[in-house]
């Protein structure tokens, strides 16, 4: 049997083209299909750039702190590295707080959300207490190479293990660059994880398996842990800190 090697290529950084046919391409944001779960979580998808590239990411609220979810590839600065976080026409600067290059999670702090263009745009941090089961319904939003905020759906088809990164879910869905950091739920709106890589095929020639997703489950990260050394750093300790 032919043995397939599977490369795992980040997502993130999108430098991608296109050709200049002279058309005035614009993608038209359309949501009449989207179920309730699905609006929201489109409605707290952002855009992670740091001027050069970009990758995608989610807006959770976590008690009275406002975070952002991403992978770690996306944010890869040192911690108290800033970057510019896009939902819609609203922007903000955002904190690196946490950064885990094993699992590909990392975290970053948007404030308290009083007063920010973002208020109100994050969804309640409910991570799954289990991996789901093979079949499960998904959904993520994200950007795509130069493309404006997509929507998506699929299912968890497989398990993956990584030396050194444990479990891997796999996902049947789309992927491509600029997708990385996407954070990936269930249909009852439990965080499944965070997406970071897609497949590659080497044989016979380099492809990218662009529906063959690879998302580092959400029990990866213990936000007590990532939120630790700001909680130490703020003055005023919110509600979150004494969890």
């Amino acid at each position: 049997m032919k043995k397939l090697l599977a490369l795992l290529l980040g997502l993130s950084i999108s430098t991608t083209g296109f050709a200049d046919t002279g058309a005035d391409f614009q993608t038209i944001s359309i949501d009449a299909g989207l179920d309730r779960n699905e609006r929201r979580v489109r409605e707290a998808a952002v855009m992670v750039t740091d001027g050069h590239g970009h990758g995608s990411g989610g807006i959770v609220q976590y008690y009275d702190m406002q975070l952002v979810l991403t992978a770690q590839h996306v944010a890869s600065g040192p911690i108290g590295s800033q970057y510019l976080i896009i939902n819609g026409s609203s922007t903000e600067m955002a904190i690196l707080i946490y950064a885990d290059p094993v699992h590909d999670i990392a975290l970053l702090y948007l404030g308290d959300g009083e007063g920010g263009e973002l208020q109100g745009r994050g969804l309640r941090y409910s991570p799954r207490a289990d991996s789901p089961a093979i079949g499960t319904g998904i959904t993520y939003s994200g950007h795509p190479s130069w493309h404006s905020l997509m929507t998506y759906r699929g299912y968890v088809v497989g398990i993956e293990h990584l030396d050194g990164r444990g479990p891997q879910l796999m996902l049947n869905t789309y992927g491509w660059f600029g997708c990385s950091g996407s954070v990936i739920y269930d249909t009852r709106g439990n965080i499944v994880g965070i997406l970071w890589g897609v497949d590659i095929e080497r044989y016979p020639d380099l492809q990218v398996q662009e529906n063959m997703i690879w998302v580092s489950p959400i029990q990866n990260l213990d936000m007590s842990l990532a939120i630790s050394e700001l909680c130490i750093a703020l003055e005023d300790k919110p509600k979150a800190c004494r969890k």
